[in-house]
């Protein structure tokens, strides 16, 4: 039995399960909470700070509690007031940066800083880093600032200095020490801190102050931390600091749900905790407010598969639930009509349209869905983004499209005429729109005429006849092209993807993605366009795609205060929860993603992700994946995700719509695995052994299944789908396939 001070405390306590109350009342020092999704742990993080406050009697300004969002601070303030009756001013309630940011103006002198030091948001920092290339005259094209500025708040979050690093010979990381040490040097002079700096700063001072320490550590009795499984290597080294071997440490977080590696964030920081605080306690909040007990046992069963987890099984009294549903779809388009009839269906039934969401892994999946929504009049809303046709990326890659249709565009035009960057700086544009506006031209014409005339610096005309060459030579090489593969072309060489490569990160990745699906957008363009008098590789054809890109950017997104379907990422969701939760896109490749599967972290990372994707729903969970995924243009097939394999097959209620669906015949035509095996009878390869949909072994390519065949016995040619690298056509005489099931 707890026992608890001579005060009535029962309003703290009784609205509390057993295990939240544990936690809420804990004598423990140091305590890691390990709250499963839906499991209340802001709740359980606001009644621990009134316990400490009014059953522990600590003061207001012992409590320091953090947070990663301003948000999140201001309504765990409210809630705490709310629940005392009065409020509780003392406490130190914000995110790291926020709280790192009071402490440095507080103690600037010590912190080797001027009194009225700026802070610099992520725009400064770029123009700063700018000038500072230049200066040092680094080549722009071979070290682009924005890779500079991911690499120097990469460096911070890990705490490291440009003094603490090795270039250990290597060519980028002399350059980029170079850069990072006169960075740091101007901004030491100009009184200028970054974001990254905040916090390096003041863990500095904390090492640097050992009575400004003394003093914090004295006052801080008490330190709660939320979504502890999210913070990076600085983070986690400045709590420590402060901590020390004394006070009282609250942790609350979830490794299962640990999915910002991508971004600095360190799973090892919770897995590690009760090694660096040698005995805490844990208590796991298992106990799920949110999701039938299907959705959870699905959850379960897939996290189950990662390595190294604390341990954690949600359940819930809620009740069973409808099974999980599965839909398998031809192709992406018909994945997405499937979802939108779903949604249709929800909302007929006397449902909101705000309590669906559909999730996926890409942005650029976001594409198809849209245009689904779109085509029957569904409002919808992009969670935390735009549309697809509103993406700079995009907005860029149409611009250059544009311009191939007309040279006169000059939307288009001023749009890219320095993007990527080409040294048309702004002075020159300045010059080319001023000509334009006397003479009353174009912008195109007026390019011309400065180069012509040469009303341009020697260097300025040099760049925009390069721009002018560019247009000329793309249009050229397009003129006989079909439109994906005039999109395709624009894309590949105008210089787009090398310029968001450059930039590094998920957000890069993220951009190309994009421009990879404008060119899926073109391919299905051509099919649907039912337009027989137009030549598909004509200018006219360009044009319709894009007058409708512009008419899908142009129907704006719906009102907040309409009840319209929520799009979003995965990563967008987390902290959501809805009543109806599509995942599209379940796939090898695609969810996991290719660039995750190369290493177990990056998997773990993956089925972290789909973990967090399936305890957003609350009573309704559909998954879904396509038989084939246009991608550059091209149809390809897939295999579903191994995630849908994780989860048992008894949660799982398949659904077959095949009479909305028109195949081809088996012979000749592009199938998948799953496809076959629905097949009634085995066609078999003439004067062979082998059968489509059979199970082969190669010996470079692996294990895979037999798809289609071309003539008969040893010279005959079959297409075998391969699990790791897909599709291969291979004459059998030479294959040596082995039969494996």
């Amino acid at each position: 039995m707890l026992e608890y001070a001579p005060m009535d405390v029962s309003h703290i306590l009784d609205s509390l399960n057993d295990e939240q109350r544990n936690a809420v009342a804990s004598p423990t020092k140091n305590l890691l909470v390990l709250a499963g999704a839906g499991s209340g742990k802001t709740r359980v993080l606001v009644h621990r700070i009134a316990w400490l406050l009014q059953a522990e009697q600590v003061s207001p300004f012992a409590i320091l509690s953090v947070t990663f969002t301003n948000k999140a601070a201001r309504e765990m303030r409210g809630r705490i007031e709310s629940l005392l009756g009065h409020s509780a001013g003392g406490m130190w309630v914000g995110t790291f940066h926020g709280l790192a940011h009071r402490l440095l103006r507080s103690h600037w002198r010590e912190a080797g800083l001027v009194e009225d030091f700026h802070i610099l948001d992520s725009d400064d920092q770029l123009r700063l880093i700018k000038r500072i290339n230049r200066s040092l005259s680094i080549d722009e094209e071979r070290w682009p600032a924005k890779q500079c500025q991911w690499y120097i708040n990469g460096q911070k979050d890990e705490g490291l200095r440009a003094s603490n690093i090795d270039h250990e010979n290597d060519d980028y990381i002399k350059t980029m020490l170079d850069i990072y040490r006169a960075y740091e040097d101007a901004c030491q002079r100009g009184g200028m801190i970054d974001f990254g700096e905040i916090l390096l700063r003041a863990h500095e001072l904390w090492l640097r102050s050992p009575q400004i320490l003394d003093h914090y550590r004295g006052r801080f009795k008490h330190i709660l931390v939320d979504e502890f499984q999210d913070t990076n290597s600085i983070q986690y080294a400045w709590l420590r600091v402060l901590a020390g071997d004394k006070n009282n440490l609250m942790v609350v977080g979830d490794d299962d749900q640990s999915i910002y590696g991508w971004r600095g964030a360190k799973i090892e920081n919770i897995q590690q905790f009760n090694t660096d605080f040698p005995g805490s306690e844990i208590v796991r909040l298992e106990r799920n407010y949110r999701s039938t007990s299907n959705i959870l046992k699905a959850a379960n069963s897939l996290i189950s598969n990662n390595q190294g987890r604390l341990g954690k099984n949600l359940w819930t009294d809620i009740g069973e639930g409808e099974p999980i549903s599965l839909y398998e779809a031809f192709n992406e388009q018909d994945e997405a009509r499937f979802i939108v009839d779903r949604v249709h269906d929800w909302f007929n039934a006397g449902n909101r349209r705000s309590d669906a969401a559909i999730l996926y892994r890409s942005n650029a999946q976001s594409r198809e869905l849209e245009e689904a929504l779109i085509r029957v009049g569904m409002p919808y809303r992009i969670f935390g983004g735009h549309r697809f046709y509103e993406r700079l990326e995009i907005k860029n890659a149409l611009s250059y499209l544009r311009l191939l249709v007309n040279r006169h565009d000059d939307t288009a035009m001023e749009r890219i005429i320095n993007v990527p960057t080409r040294g048309i700086g702004g002075r020159t544009i300045d010059l080319i729109r001023d000509l334009a506006r006397r003479e009353n031209i174009s912008l195109w014409q007026a390019c011309i005429d400065n180069v012509n005339n040469k009303l341009l610096t020697p260097r300025a005309t040099s760049s925009v006849l390069a721009f002018l060459e560019l247009i000329d030579v793309m249009a050229a090489e397009c003129e006989t092209l079909k439109l994906h593969e005039k999109a395709e072309h624009i894309v590949n060489n105008s210089g787009l993807i090398q310029h968001h490569e450059k930039e590094g990160g998920e957000k890069a990745r993220g951009r190309i993605e994009n421009l990879e699906e404008l060119v899926n957008a073109a391919s299905n363009f051509d099919e649907v366009s039912g337009d027989e008098v137009i030549d598909i590789t004509s200018n006219a054809m360009l044009a319709a795609f894009l007058d409708k890109a512009s008419l899908d950017a142009g129907d704006t997104q719906a009102e907040e205060s309409e009840d319209a379907v929520q799009l979003m990422t995965l990563h967008t969701a987390k902290g959501l929860e809805f009543q109806l939760v599509f995942l599209a896109g379940l796939e090898e490749g695609l969810f996991p993603h290719k660039m995750s599967m190369d290493s177990l972290t990056g998997l773990e990372e993956e089925r972290r992700l789909c973990y967090v994707g399936i305890t957003r729903a609350r009573t309704k969970l559909y998954l879904s994946h396509a038989e084939s995924r246009r991608l550059h243009g091209d149809v390809n097939l897939c295999r579903p995700s191994r995630f849908i394999k994780e989860i048992p097959s008894d949660l799982i209620d398949a659904i077959r719509l095949k009479s909305t669906i028109t195949r081809t015949s088996a012979v000749g035509s592009q199938l998948s695995s799953g496809t076959i095996s629905r097949m009634s009878g085995n066609i078999e390869v003439p004067q062979t052994e082998l059968s489509l949909g059979q199970r082969v072994a190669h010996g470079r390519f692996g294990e895979g299944v037999v798809l289609n065949y071309e003539g008969q016995g040893p010279n005959a040619r079959v297409q075998v789908n391969f699990d790791d690298v897909g599709s291969k056509w291979l004459v059998l005489s030479y294959a040596k396939l082995e039969i494996v099931g």
